[in-house]
């Protein structure tokens, strides 16, 4: 009889080695413990613990989960009726809370430093008949670099995460049961640091113990941390890493994300990736996507240009850029408005952009303006040329931040597209703006045809649904404040 990683088509030789070694390492370590996580829809880490010997079946058989699990909005409410009849038409195979099962990637076993004896593997949904979820964003963007990598190119990308650290003073308000809600309010903090001096060596200083956590646990997690930054608002932080491949940067994310919370709760601090905390007097956090194409047949970066094309000026594209990364750079535009809600998926978030703000306001790009919603940085000759992408929040789910970028950089690659001139005004008035709210954004994305033929009709009418149950619960609550200190301060 065979097992249910057979059945799904992808358990080769080379993955039953991986099993092996891992069902080695998990007995001689004496782990007691195994998490089965995977990443939903909004980008945050949900699974299953299993003993030991549980896990060391669960390689090969998997582990059931309850298909609702791939329908909740942000606030842990199905926004499908499964239970009526032709309710879940539009979703085959989740009908009735129908089960799912989750298989490991034996090569992404891991142990946690936060805790004793407990391992770690990173997961992806499949149907019970061993057919893919396509719904499963991990695939979604997994799909995306099939299709990048079908024209010669791979994805490379560095993570640029700012977030706010807060020290918990009173536990009470989240774990009262006589305050427990449907989302629960989160504990009462106060910050590490007063903020508004940016990078400053004295705040580094004071916010020293949480700082350590953060890189002690990143680097156990064998993360690419390369700085850990006092950003300029209140308790406000940032992590850079070294850049890598797509599909492993999006990992990276993740578990970067749900360790560093964990972790730092453990120590008495209350990590958010939350864009705007609910506090008056705070700084918006961005998440700021570097990227470069990878050519397949050089290694080197296809963005890169040996000398600036003639007759240009730092305000055209081909004088920093290849012409295939200018090409990238117009599909990003093209697709700019219909991609922010892929980036920016809440409705806190959208209130990060203001003017002269370090956030974008408009569809434009700029050389090395941090402004601009796309900021090209090098020079002909540099390889560390690339584009930066600061529409996104740090709450955003990676896999589908990145597959916007594919499915707009391809799309300007294959219609030859040209990029406008540079701005050196981002602010300025008259330019098309990016959208204003998650409604608007959900609109700009269904209105996106080359966006929904890349992540699929389906798929975005999936996520849309999704996102509107969080738009109309918003819209029915009498204290918004309170609605996103509940939904996004408290869970993101």
């Amino acid at each position: 009889m065979t097992h249910f990683a057979e059945r799904c088509g992808n358990h080769t030789a080379v993955r039953e080695i991986a099993c092996l070694r891992t069902a080695r390492l998990i007995e001689a370590s004496g782990i007691e413990l195994v998490r089965f996580g995977w990443c939903d829809t909004h980008g945050m880490l949900r699974g299953k613990t299993l003993t030991a010997a549980a896990a060391v079946r669960a390689l090969r058989d998997g582990v059931g989960m309850v298909g609702t699990l791939m329908l909740k909005d942000t606030a842990d409410r199905t926004a499908w009726k499964v239970f009526e009849p032709g309710a879940a038409d539009d979703l085959p195979g989740f009908a009735g809370a129908a089960n799912l099962m989750l298989l490991p990637d034996p090569d992404s076993f891991t142990t946690l430093p936060w805790l004793e004896r407990t391992g770690w593997l990173r997961c992806q949904p499949w149907f019970a008949d061993g057919t893919p979820v396509p719904l499963d964003t991990r695939r979604v963007l997994q799909s995306a670099l099939d299709r990048l990598a079908k024209v010669g190119y791979g994805l490379k990308t560095g993570l640029e995460v700012e977030f706010h650290i807060y020290r918990i003073t009173d536990t009470r308000p989240q774990l009262d049961p006589d305050l427990a809600a449907w989302p629960g309010l989160p504990p009462s903090v106060e910050m590490i640091h007063p903020g508004y001096n940016l990078q400053a060596e004295a705040m580094a200083d004071l916010a020293d113990e949480p700082l350590r956590i953060v890189q002690r646990t990143a680097q156990a997690l064998g993360l690419p941390l390369q700085s850990l930054e006092i950003e300029l608002g209140p308790s406000q932080v940032e992590a850079v890493f070294d850049a890598t491949d797509a599909l492993t940067a999006a990992d990276q994310m993740v578990l970067f994300r749900n360790g560093v919370r964990q972790a730092l709760r453990r120590a008495g601090y209350h990590a958010t990736f939350m864009c705007r905390p609910p506090f008056p007097n705070i700084m918006s956090s961005g998440w700021h996507l570097h990227q470069s194409l990878v050519d397949f047949k050089t290694g080197g970066n296809a963005f890169v240009r040996d000398a600036s094309a003639g007759g240009t000026t730092k305000a055209d594209a081909t004088h920093t850029l290849s012409d295939t990364g200018a090409r990238w750079l117009a599909g990003l535009l093209a697709h700019a408005r219909g991609m922010t809600v892929l980036c920016t998926p809440t409705i806190n978030g959208f209130a990060r952009f203001r003017p002269n703000a370090l956030a974008p306001q408009a569809v434009l790009w700029g050389q090395d303006n941090r402004g601009a919603m796309l900021r090209v940085v090098g020079a002909a000759g540099d390889n560390a040329t690339r584009i930066e992408n600061r529409v996104g929040e740090p709450a955003a789910n990676p896999y589908l931040y990145m597959a916007a970028q594919i499915h707009a950089g391809l799309d300007g690659i294959a219609r030859g597209l040209n990029p406008p001139a540079a701005s050196e005004t981002p602010y300025a008035e008259g330019g098309e703006k990016i959208p204003t709210s998650l409604a608007e954004g959900i609109a700009a994305l269904q209105a996106d045809a080359a966006l929904c033929e890349g992540l699929g009709d389906g798929f975005v009418r999936y996520f849309s649904r999704i996102k509107q149950s969080e738009i109309d619960r918003h819209a029915q609550a009498e204290d918004k404040t309170d609605f996103e200190r509940r939904e996004y301060f408290s869970r993101t």
